[in-house]
This record gives structure tokens, C-alpha cells and sequence, in this order.
């Protein structure tokens, strides 16, 4: 065989062996994945068509919403907000109700306290397959908790789920997770990689601040560690926007416009 057309065949069988190992290797995104599990499919099947409407309230798609998540402890409320991914500020798209509570009032400080967490968090992780039907793992301890904490067993494993049962998390009934679990999902499909989650102990306005001081009897670190919380809640309800932090080497927050 002539040298160029050895050349030339070589270079075809090259080019089909690129052309069918980037056939294989495309990877599938976020919600193809998800969709193989039976309880996430079940879940489109059921609220897609609610999410969508939703959405459209606000101009908003499936392909181009991103989300945002504020939990009240003392109220059992769990809004989530949505915005277009070229925005900046966040709009209400619906109010769920935390369908049981453990733990009072207060930031969660060890292993077995029972607390649910109070901080500045985002979902690190979705288990189509949860014991407790759909969960939302959070990143808690995060890096705060961790300098506040001052203990090598802070805890772990704090999740938004469904089976409306929990120590120290976020339960909803199934039927809810279905809706925040789809939305989640869809919103991490359109590119956004940690989906916030802010905690407040209750809506922490002068009024309230002192009331909960009061009723409570916390103590010093406790209010201490509210009075910077504060400012966080104060920020997000300016303008809606996605708080801007880093942890000092205290493990208070610094807050940024």
C-alpha cells in the first residue's frame, strides 16, 4: 500500500475511534442522571407542570432559574426564592411548611444535641434514594461552625427531606420534597453549582431580637452569635440578593454588600 494512503487510513480509523470515545464519554447532565431514579421521576411526573407555572409567574423557565432557600425555625417555614440566572435579586416563588421540629432555639453545637443548625449553608448533595424518601444534604459543619463549635464532634449529616420525621433537620411530608427535591435539581441542571440555604432562628427584626432574648434566657455566645446573624438577615432582605461572606478566624461572619 502506497505511504499517503496508509497515512490517510490510519488518520480515518483515528478519527472514528475519537468520533465513537466522545459518543461514550459525553457525559449526561445533572437531571438525566437524577431522572434514573424512580422516586425523582415520580416527582417530575407529579410537579413539573406546577414547577413551570411557578416559575412563569415570574418570566421565568425550567432552563434558566436559579433558587435560593430561607428556613425560620420558630415559625416552620421554608420559603424558596427564584431569580433568572442574569439577575441579581431574588423573588418569592413559594412558602412550605417544616412539618416537625426538634431542638429549641439556638445554633447547633455538638453531636446529639438535637439542634437544627442555624448559618449561612448550601446543598452539597442530593439522595435520590434517602431512608427518608428524597434528601438535601447540607454542608453543615461549615467552616463557622467548626471555629464556634470548639469540638472535634459537631455533628453532621443535616438534610431538607421528606417522611415529615427528623433530629435536628428540615423534614417536610413527601409530597413537598417532591416539589423543593425537582426544583433543586433542575436549578443544579442549570449550572448552579451550590444552591444557598439560610437558617434564622426567627425573622430577626429589633422587635423580635428582644423578644426571643427575653423568653429564652440564652446566653451571651448565644446572642453574641445572633447579633452577627443579624446582619446577615438584615442584608438578604434589603435586596434579596445572595449574601456575600467569608468566616473569621473566630468563626463570625463577615458580611459583605
Amino acid at each position: 500500500m502506497p505511504i499517503f494512503s496508509t497515512i490517510k487510513f490510519r488518520n480515518l480509523i483515528l478519527t472514528v475511534f475519537v468520533l465513537i470515545t466522545s459518543s461514550f464519554n459525553k457525559s449526561e447532565n445533572f437531571l438525566e442522571k437524577q431522572l434514573k431514579f424512580e422516586r425523582v421521576r415520580n416527582a417530575s411526573e407529579s410537579k413539573l407542570k406546577n414547577i413551570e407555572n411557578q416559575l412563569k409567574k415570574h418570566h421565568l423557565k425550567t432552563n434558566n432559574f436559579m433558587m435560593l432557600i430561607v428556613a425560620y425555625k420558630d415559625l416552620d417555614e421554608l420559603e424558596i426564592y427564584v431569580k433568572n440566572k442574569n439577575e441579581i435579586g431574588y423573588k418569592p416563588y413559594k412558602t412550605f411548611e417544616v412539618c416537625s421540629r426538634s431542638g429549641d432555639l439556638g445554633p447547633k453545637n455538638k453531636q446529639g444535641d438535637g439542634q437544627v443548625p442555624e448559618g449561612i449553608y448550601y446543598i452539597d448533595r442530593f439522595n435520590p434514594s434517602s431512608n427518608f424518601f428524597l434528601s438535601l444534604g447540607l454542608n453543615y459543619p461549615n467552616k463557622s461552625d467548626l471555629k464556634r463549635c470548639k469540638t472535634k464532634f459537631p455533628g453532621g449529616d443535616i438534610f431538607i427531606h421528606g417522611s415529615c420525621v427528623s433530629i435536628g433537620c428540615l423534614p417536610m411530608t413527601d409530597e413537598q420534597i417532591k416539589e423543593i427535591y425537582m426544583l433543586s435539581v433542575l436549578a443544579k441542571s442549570n449550572g448552579q453549582e451550590a444552591i444557598p440555604v439560610y437558617i434564622f432562628p426567627f425573622k430577626m427584626n429589633e422587635e423580635n431580637m428582644n423578644t426571643y432574648k427575653k423568653k429564652f434566657d440564652v446566653n451571651s455566645q448565644v446572642i453574641e452569635f445572633w447579633e452577627n446573624l443579624k446582619t446577615a438577615y438584615n442584608l438578604f432582605n434589603k435586596n434579596k440578593r445572595e449574601i456575600k461572606y467569608q468566616v473569621q478566624k473566630d468563626g463570625k461572619y463577615q458580611f459583605y454588600n
